[in-house]
């Protein structure tokens, strides 16, 4: 006879059998996959957020739906987002393939917007507040959106020719790991305005030319030389190689900004937001200055205290004629 090993249900199955009674395994449940479609049918339904909340009054369905189709449409391509930024894109000649404007928003400078558009022959589309609202990531578009190609980055050898061009000592300003959109916006503005060559950036652990930036910059981002690199403290080294002197900004500088002799060819490095120079960075620099501090905060932002130096820079330079 051969040996059947029971498990501890068969066993009990055995059992029922001999006492007359019948196996009830799998009655109440439904088996296989045809149970598992019931179960699942069988179980209350889950309420979303939606269920629980009324939907905004001025957003209804349909419009919701094609919020989502215009944010999947357009997450992948450059755009530039408010007046100023749009404006001096088309001044500039960058390329623009499509412009959004608001519906009823026709005054002021979008009048001028749409005027060069279409002198240029751009496809202007006028679209609803709330799918502009959905389509932008910087929430203060003013009305109107651009897609435009996207943004060239230069070299660090296109800056010092760029330079040279003009006849000028080098005036570049490094960005040591700047994270913040307005931080990077402001600071190429500033140095749009007193006359920098060209701004470097890295390429890891800070923020590049996004839309935020575009906005913060009021335009000036079309007229920057930008480089992008991989290694900023090697960048310096390049730069040192050149004749370019490296500044760095920090409390601990041994010399105040308006001290120091800024009238050579230079290279200012603005440190992080929260954690200044990086600690190579700060020590491949030739000197190091500071902004004296009389109040109870001891740090200025990123935006700011670059704007400084660079207006002392461009000061020096105007009085050195």
């Amino acid at each position: 006879m051969t040996n059947i090993n029971f498990g501890i249900g068969d066993k009990m199955v055995v059992n029922r059998k001999k006492q007359g009674q019948k196996d009830t395994r799998g009655m109440n449940k439904p088996a296989g996959k045809l149970g598992k479609e019931r179960r699942q049918t069988e179980r209350k339904p889950y309420k979303t957020d939606d269920d629980r909340k009324p939907i905004a009054k001025n957003i209804i369905k349909q419009e919701k739906t094609e919020i989502k189709e215009v944010n999947n449409a357009y997450e992948d391509i450059p755009r530039l987002e408010g007046r100023n930024p749009v404006l001096e894109a088309l001044k500039s000649g960058r390329t623009i393939e499509k412009l959004y404007v608001a519906k009823g928003s026709l005054e002021g400078s979008i009048k001028q917007i749409i005027s060069m558009a279409r002198e240029k022959g751009i496809v202007i589309n006028e679209i609803d507040r709330v799918k502009m609202d959905a389509m932008s990531e910087t929430r203060s578009h003013q009305g109107v959106i651009a897609n435009v190609s996207p943004y060239t980055y230069v070299e660090v050898e296109d800056i010092l020719n760029f330079a040279a061009e003009r006849n000028e000592k080098p005036f570049i300003v490094i960005l040591d790991e700047i994270y913040d959109p307005h931080n990077l916006g402001s600071i190429i503005r500033t140095a749009d305005a007193s006359g920098v060559h060209g701004i470097i950036i890295s390429k890891r652990r800070a923020v590049g030319l996004t839309p935020a930036v575009a906005k913060a910059s009021a335009g000036a981002i079309e007229y920057a030389k930008v480089a992008k690199v991989t290694n900023i403290s090697q960048t310096i080294r390049q730069l040192k190689d050149k004749g370019v002197w490296i500044v760095g900004t920090d409390a601990d500088g041994e010399k105040s900004y308006y001290e120091s002799d800024l009238t050579g060819p230079i290279a200012l490095v603005v440190g992080s937001e929260g954690e200044g120079m990086g600690k190579l960075v700060k020590e491949s620099c030739d000197f190091i200055v500071n902004l004296p501090m009389k109040g109870n905060i001891s740090s200025l932002n990123a935006g700011v205290a670059g704007a400084i130096v660079m207006y002392e820079i461009l000061r020096q330079r105007i009085l050195k004629g």
